[in-house]
C-alpha cells in the first residue's frame, strides 16, 4: 500500500513539474515558458509578441493537420535545390553555407523548409480562393505610390576578394591594408539586371567603399565584395515590374485575409493562458 501511495505521489509530483513549465495550452498543445523565452531572444520581441507568434504557430499546425496538408521529401529537396541554384551553389556547398551562417545542420534546414512549405500550402488553401487578381487601375496606383521601391542602381563596380580560408579573408575585411598571396582579387562591373536578387540586395545595402560580409563563393571557398563605385540609380518602367507589383498587391491582400482568418480562429479556439515569463 505504501509503495502504491509513493508511486502515486511521485507521479503527481512529475505531473506538477510539467504543468509548472507550461505557459499556454492551445487546443491541448502546450507552449512552455522556455518556448516563449527562446522566441523572445530569437525574434527580439516582448512577452506578448512572442506568445502571439507561438499561439499562431500552434493554430497553423492544427489547421495543417485538420486539412491533411502534406509536403513530400522531394518537394523539400526541390526547394533547397532552387535556393542553392539562386546562390550559384551546389547542394553540398549550400548546406555548408547555411551551417556556417546559421548553425543549422542539413536535417534542421530540411525541417525548416518543410514547415515553410506546409505553411505556404495552408495559406494558399485559406486565402487564394477568396482573392481576385488586381485590376490595371490598382496596379497603376500601387506603382505611383511606391515608385521609389522600383528605383535601383544601374551597376556596381566591385573588387572581389576570394580565398579558401574564411579567417584569412575576414582579416582582410577587418584590415584593408593586410596582404596575403592566398587572397585573389578581381575587379568587375556588375550590371544590376544580370546578377541574382540575393547578390543585388547584398551589394545595395553595403555602403560605398566598404566590404560586404564574407560569404561562401559556391566553390568551397569564400569571397567578399569591396564596393568601389555605384552607377546612378534608374527607375524601372511599370511594364518591367508589373508581375512584381501584382505579387506585392496579392501578398498584401493575402496578409489581410490570413490575419482575419486566424483572429477568428483564435477567438473560437480553446486557449488557456496559465502564466507568463518575466518580460526581459
Amino acid at each position: 500500500m505504501r509503495k502504491i501511495l509513493f508511486i502515486l505521489l511521485f507521479a503527481s509530483f512529475i505531473e506538477a513539474k510539467v504543468y509548472d513549465g507550461v505557459a499556454v495550452v492551445v487546443k491541448n498543445e502546450a507552449i512552455t515558458l522556455e518556448d516563449i523565452k527562446k522566441e523572445m531572444k530569437t525574434s527580439h520581441t516582448d512577452v506578448k509578441q512572442a506568445t502571439d507568434v507561438l499561439i499562431r504557430q500552434k493554430l497553423e499546425a492544427a489547421e495543417i493537420e485538420e486539412r491533411k496538408i502534406v509536403v513530400s521529401s522531394s518537394e523539400v529537396y526541390d526547394d533547397i535545390k532552387q535556393m542553392a541554384s539562386r546562390n550559384n551553389m551546389s547542394i553540398s556547398d549550400f548546406y555548408n553555407a547555411v551551417r556556417e551562417a546559421n548553425g543549422l545542420s542539413s536535417t534542421e534546414l530540411k525541417e525548416k523548409v518543410k514547415q515553410k512549405l506546409l505553411s505556404q500550402k495552408l495559406y494558399s488553401a485559406i486565402a487564394y480562393a477568396s482573392m481576385d487578381e488586381p485590376s490595371d487601375e490598382e496596379i497603376n496606383e500601387y506603382y505611383e505610390l511606391h515608385k521609389e521601391e522600383f528605383s535601383h542602381p544601374a551597376s556596381f563596380t566591385v573588387v572581389i576578394y576570394d580565398a579558401q580560408s574564411k579567417e584569412l579573408l575576414q582579416e582582410k575585411v577587418d584590415n584593408p591594408m593586410f596582404y596575403s598571396p592566398e587572397i585573389a582579387t578581381n575587379e568587375q562591373v556588375l550590371p544590376y539586371e544580370r546578377i541574382s536578387p540575393e547578390l543585388s540586395s547584398l551589394l545595395s545595402r553595403t555602403p560605398l567603399h566598404t566590404f560586404t560580409p564574407v560569404v561562401p563563393n559556391g566553390k568551397g571557398g569564400f569571397m567578399s565584395f569591396y564596393i568601389k563605385s555605384v552607377e546612378s540609380a534608374k527607375t524601372a518602367g511599370i511594364a518591367s515590374v508589373k508581375n512584381q507589383i501584382i505579387n506585392a498587391i496579392m501578398a498584401g491582400k493575402r496578409e489581410v485575409v490570413l490575419n482575419d482568418y486566424f483572429a477568428r480562429l483564435r477567438d473560437n479556439a480553446d486557449i488557456n493562458i496559465i502564466r507568463m515569463p518575466d518580460d526581459q
